[in-house]
């Protein structure tokens, strides 16, 4: 009778502890890969091969979510008087944001490196409403 309370113990003692041990702790979307936050100008003719969009956004139809060396995703809100946009970029690399972080015209806030305080204050200069949930982006 002993054995079998050890044996009944180890097992249930086991099926608890085995599958947390192998767990993960899941990262949550908007927390995933590299992320930008960076005020540029609004760029394009509005034309159809030249739409309106983000300095340094690519092209819809450019867009791949795979490339290790590119920009894979962003969203941006237009700022208040219709010139810039306030835009987060998502690539799997920070190399696919040299070009940004290159250009001094560009005011760019790295995830991590720069405090939530001093880009909602930067934002709001150019979105009197910004709210970080504007630039909510999920990449999966």
């Amino acid at each position: 009778m002993r054995l079998y309370s050890i044996a009944a113990f180890a097992a249930v003692s086991l099926s608890i502890a085995v599958p947390n041990a192998f767990a993960q702790n899941v990262v949550a979307p908007q927390n995933r890969y590299e992320r930008l936050i960076c005020v540029v100008p609004i760029v394009g003719k509005g034309t159809p091969d030249d739409p309106k969009r983000p300095l340094y956004a690519p092209l819809h139809s450019k867009l791949n979510a795979a490339s290790r060396t590119a920009i894979m995703a962003y969203t941006h809100v237009t700022s208040d008087d219709g010139k810039f946009a306030l835009v987060q970029f998502a690539a799997r690399d920070r190399a696919a944001f040299k070009d940004i972080l290159a250009d001094k015209s560009v005011k760019a806030f790295l995830n991590g490196r720069d405090k939530r305080e001093d880009v909602e204050s930067e934002l709001k200069k150019y979105k009197a409403d910004f709210d970080f949930k504007h630039l909510e982006l999920r990449v999966q």
